[in-house]
């Protein structure tokens, strides 16, 4: 088939594509529970890890308790992206279901065993609390997360790639559907310091990338234009999440020669069917 009616049946097609989109009838709303996350999904706790990704490295036993630290510098590269204010609750989640850690809190937790000790002093709460001072566990290990660099638009070079070469340069239209391709990349760095000893024991990078291919994009995946290439629309957020999963893996790779730290006992289960 020439370049020219190439062209004009992706067209066709497009226009048809358009014109059920406008007479078709408005979606119901509906909410999907479970859907729409980043690869960090599921839970963990005395149960263990449940509905975590297959792809996750773990350990057969933690080897020391663990906090994780803010980044003083934060993690937003640049004031347009809309990102979470910290990916350090999504870490959490995967340092735990690893089974390598005993995660304890540092941060919203912590303060909020302070101020329950705060009102038993002061006689607002019962005397008797189970909430008292000396029960706490100590973190052996901090893990302190950093974003080296994300890149909403790494592929902006690859339209004027295309436009360099006459052969699909001619086809209409597709030096500017090329120009709606957004590669989103992300890397970062996980580093895990001995609270002891202060010693760093081991760092860990971790890297993602998606391909947004916009609304152009999206038509020619439901047409199928260029071979019916199904490439995700993906934000900065999941792609970022997506990296320090990446970097965890890499870093309990490394943790699984570590000797086991002594821990504090563990969490009390009851004895009823789960």
């Amino acid at each position: 088939m020439s370049p020219t009616r190439f062209a004009t049946c992706w067209m066709a097609l497009g226009l048809l594509a358009l014109t059920a989109c406008k007479d078709a009838k408005p979606p119901q709303a509906s909410t999907e529970l479970g859907q729409g996350s980043s690869v960090v999904t599921g839970s963990a706790g005395p149960k263990g890890a449940q509905g975590a990704d297959s792809g996750l490295v773990t350990c057969s036993a933690p080897v020391a308790t663990l906090a994780l630290a803010e980044n003083p510098d934060g993690y937003t590269m640049r004031s347009s992206y809309q990102l979470p204010p910290s990916p350090v609750p999504l870490i959490k989640l995967i340092a735990q279901q690893s089974g390598c850690f005993r995660v304890v809190d540092r941060a919203a937790g912590l303060r909020s065993t302070i101020q329950e000790n705060e009102l038993k002093e002061a006689g607002i709460v019962r005397s008797n609390s189970t909430v008292s001072k000396g029960k706490g566990y100590e973190a052996q290990f901090t893990l302190t997360p950093s974003l080296t660099f994300s890149e909403e638009d790494a592929g902006r070079g690859l339209a004027g790639i295309v436009g360099s070469i006459p052969v699909l340069r001619d086809i209409a239209g597709l030096v500017g559907l090329i120009e709606q391709v957004k590669l989103k990349e992300a890397q970062v760095a996980l580093l895990l310091t001995d609270n002891e000893t202060t010693e760093q024991l081991a760092a860990a990078t971790g890297s993602a990338r998606s391909t947004d291919l916009g609304l152009g994009g999206l038509l020619a995946s439901r047409t199928g234009g260029l071979g019916g290439i199904g490439w995700s629309n993906t934000n900065e957020g999941k792609v970022i999440a997506a990296a320090f999963y990446d970097a965890h893996n890499k870093l309990v790779n490394q943790v699984q020669a570590l000797q086991a730290r002594q821990l504090p006992p563990p969490v009390a289960t009851n004895n009823r069917s789960q």
